[in-house]
């Protein structure tokens, strides 16, 4: 199996997980984050694993090798990268588990090398008001989960 982690050290501090044991297989996805402000924040993969610039900019869009339109972690049509929203509590702290079987560690598909962002606010999982103001709160692009929090590099993990 593959085995990888992706560590905040900016705004947010605590780990993501991932681990495949086959390509056949979901993607089980351990997650331990500190420094969150009560309720729910959306959690994505995004394309890139560039940390350069500010707020996670060349992180670029959501992970989306199949064109699918924004939607929740377990929706058919919704990008690979997709992985809904996590809760944190009144401790500042959001930990959990779930299982996922639209992103992979194996081939030209994997996720290892690219980010995962946790959004400032909720993501409304494609299923609320597109923005007047164009693409920059879109409920099918984006999720209207509002600023990127922070970032980090989804790496091959030690063990």
């Amino acid at each position: 199996g593959k085995e990888a982690v992706c560590v905040f050290q900016n705004k947010l501090s605590g780990y993501v997980h991932f681990s495949q044991n086959s390509s056949q297989e979901g993607v089980k996805v351990r997650y331990d984050i500190r420094n969150l402000k009560q309720g729910k924040h959306g959690f994505h993969i995004h394309k890139f694993g560039d940390l350069r610039g500010t707020n996670c900019s060349n992180c670029n869009e959501h992970w989306n090798p199949f064109n699918k339109t924004h939607g929740g972690r377990h929706d058919k049509n919704s990008h690979a990268g997709d992985l809904g929203n996590i809760t944190a509590n009144k401790m500042k702290r959001s930990r959990g588990t779930f299982t996922v079987d639209k992103i992979t560690m194996f081939g030209k598909r994997s996720i290892i090398g690219r980010s995962l962002i946790v959004h400032d606010g909720e993501d409304d999982l494609g299923r609320g008001e597109d923005s007047i103001y164009g693409l920059e709160g879109a409920s099918l692009i984006n999720g209207n989960a509002g600023r990127r929090l922070d970032c980090a590099v989804i790496g091959i993990s030690k063990e």
